[in-house]
C-alpha cells in the first residue's frame, strides 16, 4: 500500500500492481484485500476537512462542522465548533531569528514553559496553566514539540494541545483547545488534528 501525505491529509493510494508484485495471491483476493484497505483508510479520516494555506506554505486537518473565523490582531487562522463554540484550533506565526533552529529555542519543556508564561497564561492576566505533557517529533528534516496543557478557569477547566515548529525565520505554534469536561470525547481527534500540521515548502 501506498501512502503518501498531501495537503496535510494522508491519502492511501495501493496499487494493483504494487500489491500483486511478488504476492502470488489470486486477483479475486487482491481485491478484496485492497477494498478493506481502503475501508480502513478512509475511516481514519473520517470527519476531518484539509486547509491549506494560500501562499501553499502550510496545511492541516481541522474537524468537519467547524468554521473558519476572523480575528482582528490575533492568530493567522481560526476555526471554531459551531455547536460548542468554545472548541478552537488557533495557528500563530511568529518571526524569529532566521538562523535559529527549535533546538537552539530549547528542548521540549523549556519552549513549552516559555509558551504557557508568555502566550497561555502571561502574568498580570490572571490565567493559570500547567505544561502536562511536552515531546520531540520528527517529521523529516523537521523536528515538532508537541505539548499539552490544562487550564484551570474560574467557570470551566480547559485542556489545550499545541504543536511548534521553526522554519525559515518563522515560528508555527498550532493548537487545539477545549473545555476540560469535553476533553475525554475529543482528545483522540485533536490529537489527530495537531499532529496533522505540515510544512509544504
Amino acid at each position: 500500500m501506498l501512502a503518501a501525505q498531501q495537503n496535510g491529509a494522508t491519502h492511501c493510494a495501493p496499487t494493483m500492481a504494487e500489491t500483486r508484485k511478488g504476492s502470488g495471491l489470486p486477483a479475486r483476493l487482491v481485491a478484496l484485500l485492497l477494498a478493506g484497505l481502503l475501508t480502513a483508510c478512509s475511516a481514519s479520516a473520517a470527519g476531518l476537512n484539509s486547509f491549506q494555506s494560500p501562499d501553499g506554505r502550510y496545511a492541516f486537518l481541522y474537524p468537519t462542522g467547524w468554521t473558519r473565523v476572523q480575528v482582528s490582531g490575533g492568530p493567522q487562522v481560526v476555526f471554531h465548533d459551531l455547536i460548542n463554540s468554545d472548541e478552537t484550533l488557533s495557528l500563530v506565526i511568529s518571526e524569529v531569528n532566521p538562523t535559529n533552529d527549535l533546538e537552539k529555542l530549547g528542548s521540549a519543556v523549556a519552549v513549552g514553559e516559555q509558551l504557557r508564561r508568555t502566550v497561555i497564561a502571561p502574568e498580570g492576566s490572571g490565567r493559570a496553566a500547567e505544561l502536562v505533557e511536552a515531546s520531540e517529533r520528527l517529521e523529516g528534516p523537521r523536528t515538532f514539540y508537541d505539548l499539552e496543557y490544562a487550564a484551570p478557569l474560574d467557570d470551566r477547566d480547559r485542556h489545550e494541545l499545541a504543536t511548534v515548529v521553526l522554519d525559515r525565520g518563522r515560528l508555527y505554534t498550532f493548537a487545539a483547545s477545549t473545555n476540560e469536561i469535553r476533553w475525554s470525547k475529543v482528545k483522540e481527534m485533536f490529537h489527530q488534528v495537531v499532529s496533522s500540521f505540515t510544512l509544504l515548502v
